[in-house]
């Protein structure tokens, strides 16, 4: 896919695959993020975490982190805003005091179940410029390139 290395500019950002990732899932979330911000008032990784534990209930915030590759600190604030909004309820774990275990109260559930419709549509929009098939090819590549990233993320937790 890239042309031959310049030696003065290796990198060219406009096909660099990590970038162009980024700058569409940062431009897809802005826009999502706009309509559950002025509704809910709820910020892109507070509807991350939502997202998450709808999904996967009692996770700690490590776990949330994991599952979302956000930075614990954002996930952490992110926590903590829901605790404050009572859309998450924090229990400790029985064996392990020291691991929270974190699950959407019924408010939270209540935004999920309005705000998930409103991302699917959006999901929808995005995708409506590809063919059926061209959506089928993106999910099997994109899940391929994340299994092979997570595999690399590996590589380099060994070294």
């Amino acid at each position: 896919m890239n042309d031959a290395h310049d030696p003065d500019n290796p990198l060219h950002l406009d096909r660099f695959i990590p970038y162009r990732l980024s700058v569409l899932s940062n431009t897809v979330s802005m826009i999502i993020a706009g309509a559950y911000e002025r509704e809910f008032g709820l910020s892109i990784p507070q509807w991350r975490v939502i997202a998450v534990l709808a999904r996967y209930p009692d996770l700690s915030a490590g776990e949330v982190a994991e599952r979302t590759a956000m930075d614990k600190v954002a996930v952490s604030r992110a926590v903590q805003g829901l605790l404050d909004s009572k859309r998450v309820l924090r229990a400790y774990d029985k064996g392990d005091r020291r691991r929270s275990i974190l699950r959407l109260s019924a408010a939270g559930q209540a935004v999920y179940q309005r705000v998930a419709p409103l991302a699917l549509r959006y999901e929808q929009e995005l995708l409506s410029v590809l063919s059926a098939s061209d959506q089928r090819a993106l999910d099997r590549l994109l899940g391929r390139l994340l299994e092979k990233a997570q595999s690399m993320r590996g590589e380099t937790d060994t070294d």
